[in-house]
């Protein structure tokens, strides 16, 4: 795991959670690229974003789905 201090300088479409709204506390994420996620906090877009490994972000999503993490 990376970081970058503004998370404005990625070249990344941010995707925010379709059960999200706009009042709520999320956190959005985006592909740097082929091998690198990115995740903000949606009120923050020009404060940090941390950069983790595209399949341990899969590895999450889908342990959270099987309700195992």
């Amino acid at each position: 795991m990376s970081h970058v201090d503004d998370a404005s300088t990625l070249r990344v479409t941010w995707k925010k959670s379709p059960y999200s709204d706009s009042g709520a506390q999320c956190v959005e994420c985006g592909n740097v690229d082929e091998r690198t996620t990115a995740i903000r906090d949606s009120k923050r877009p020009t404060g940090p974003a941390l950069l983790f490994p595209r399949i341990a972000v899969h590895h999450l999503v889908e342990g959270i789905k099987a309700d195992q993490i």
